[in-house]
C-alpha cells in the first residue's frame, strides 16, 4: 500500500489533538443543503483572458458550453444563500448570475472593480474585494446594490477568511505583502500586519524565477527571503490558525487570527498559491503554480500540489503534474474524491485522485483559466470566492 495513502487513513481516523470545533463541520460528504437538490453537477471555469466561462460536466469531463460574460472575469462564487453562482467580470465591471439549476447565465449586474466575492457569517451583506481600488464594498447579497463602501490601505486586496464567530475578517493584500484584519460588525480596519520581514523558509534547489530580461533566479542563489506576496486564506478547523498561500515565500505562513501574529511558516512548493481543506478538514491541499509572476509565466512549468496536514503542520504529499503545469484555484468535489483546478498558464484544467494523487485528467479551456468552482457543494451556507462552505 503506497506510503501516502497509509498516512492519508491515519491522520483520517486520527481524533486526537483534533478539536471538538469544527468549521467544517457540516461540509462533509452528503451534507447537502435542500437549496442544491436539483444543481447540475458542473464546473465553471472563468477564463480571464478569453472573457469566458468554461462549463464542463463533472460526470464526463467535457466542456459542454462556454459564454461571453465579460472581460476578465476571476472567479466563479457561489452566494451565501446557494441559489446563485456570480461571475466576477473584473475589467468590465459587471458580476454575471448563473443559475445552477440550469447552467444559464441571466443579465450582468453593474459592480465596480469586482475582483473578489464573500459574505458575512450571517449573509446580511455581500463583500466585494476591490483589488484596484484598494477597497472593500458591502453590498444587497442578491441584488449587488451598493451599501457602504470601506477605503483601505491594502494594495491589491485579494482573499478573505473569517474567525469561526464572524466577528473578523483578515485580508490578504498581495501588492503590499501585508495582511489587513477587519472588524466585520462596525466595517472598521482593525490593523494591518506586514509578512515581508523574519519569515524564513527552506531553500529550494528547483525552485526558480524568471527575471524580466529572461534570467532565470534560483532562490538558493539569492536566498531573498523577504519578498512576500500573499494569496488565499484559509482557516483550521479550530479556527484557531490561518494559512496563508505565499506566493514568494513559496508556502503557508501561520497566522493566530486574534493576536494578529505570525506563528510559523510550511515549505510547499514554488508560486504558492491556493489552499483547500479536505472533506473534514483534517487535510489541506495546497496549489503552487510554479512561478513567482502574476503574469508572462512558462506553460508547463514546475507547478505541484502539496497535500498537508494542518494539526502536525507538515507536507505528507507532493503531486507533480506530469509535463510540467500551473495549478491555480479551484475546489474538491462534493464527495472528496477529486480535486480540480484551474492551469492558469495552460489553458486546461487538471482533476486529480485525492487517493492517489494521481492527474486522473486535464480538460482543455480558454486562455488564462483562474476561479473555477466545482458545484454543488456540501454546506448550509457559502462564505463565496470558489466555495468557502460552512
Amino acid at each position: 500500500m503506497p506510503a501516502f495513502f497509509i498516512t492519508f487513513i491515519a491522520v483520517l481516523q486520527s481524533s486526537e489533538a483534533f478539536s471538538q470545533t469544527n468549521i467544517y463541520a457540516n461540509t462533509q460528504a452528503g451534507m447537502f443543503s435542500p437549496a442544491v437538490k436539483n444543481a447540475l453537477f458542473r464546473v465553471y471555469v472563468p477564463n480571464g483572458d478569453s472573457g469566458t466561462v468554461s462549463i464542463i460536466d463533472a460526470s464526463t469531463y467535457k466542456v459542454v458550453q462556454t459564454f461571453y460574460s465579460g472581460k476578465d472575469p476571476q472567479h466563479v462564487v457561489p452566494s451565501y444563500d446557494l441559489q446563485t453562482l456570480w461571475v466576477l467580470n473584473n475589467k468590465s465591471n459587471s458580476v454575471t448570475p448563473i443559475d445552477p439549476l440550469t447552467a444559464k447565465p441571466g443579465k450582468s449586474i453593474p459592480v465596480d472593480d469586482p475582483y473578489n466575492l464573500y459574505f458575512t457569517n450571517d449573509g446580511k451583506f455581500a463583500i466585494v474585494v476591490c483589488e484596484g481600488h484598494k477597497q472593500l464594498e458591502f453590498r444587497d447579497p442578491k441584488t449587488m446594490k451598493l451599501i457602504s463602501t470601506l477605503p483601505t490601505e491594502c494594495a491589491g486586496a485579494n482573499h478573505m477568511e473569517f474567525t469561526p464567530d464572524g466577528h473578523y475578517a483578515i485580508v490578504t493584500c498581495e501588492f503590499s505583502g501585508k495582511l489587513m484584519k477587519v472588524d466585520m460588525e462596525k466595517h472598521q480596519v482593525v490593523n494591518y500586519l506586514s509578512l515581508s520581514a523574519n519569515t524564513q523558509k527552506a531553500c529550494d534547489p528547483l525552485a526558480f524565477r524568471i527575471t524580466a530580461d529572461g534570467k532565470i533566479v534560483r532562490d538558493c542563489d539569492t536566498q531573498n527571503n523577504n519578498s512576500s506576496m500573499p494569496q488565499d486564506i484559509r482557516s483550521s478547523a479550530d479556527g484557531s490558525l490561518f494559512f496563508v498561500a505565499d506566493m514568494m515565500q513559496d508556502g503557508l505562513i501561520l497566522i493566530d487570527p486574534i493576536s494578529f501574529t505570525k506563528k510559523g511558516f510550511i515549505h510547499t512548493g514554488i508560486g504558492t498559491h491556493a489552499v483547500y481543506p479536505s472533506r473534514n478538514g483534517k487535510l489541506f491541499y495546497i496549489s503552487n503554480r510554479g512561478c513567482h509572476r502574476m503574469t508572462s509565466c512558462p506553460a508547463h512549468g514546475p507547478g505541484s500540489i502539496s497535500v498537508v496536514n494542518p494539526i502536525t503542520r507538515e507536507v505528507i504529499a507532493t503531486w507533480a503534474i506530469p509535463q510540467g503545469g500551473s495549478p491555480d484555484m479551484g475546489n474538491i468535489t462534493a464527495d472528496g474524491k477529486e480535486l480540480w483546478l484551474s492551469g492558469r498558464y495552460d489553458k486546461e484544467v487538471y482533476v486529480f485522485d485525492t487517493a492517489t494523487g494521481a492527474l486522473a485528467h486535464r480538460i482543455p479551456v480558454g486562455d488564462g483559466p483562474h476561479g473555477l468552482a466545482v458545484w454543488p457543494q456540501p454546506g448550509r451556507y457559502s462564505l463565496g470566492h470558489t466555495g468557502n462552505m460552512r
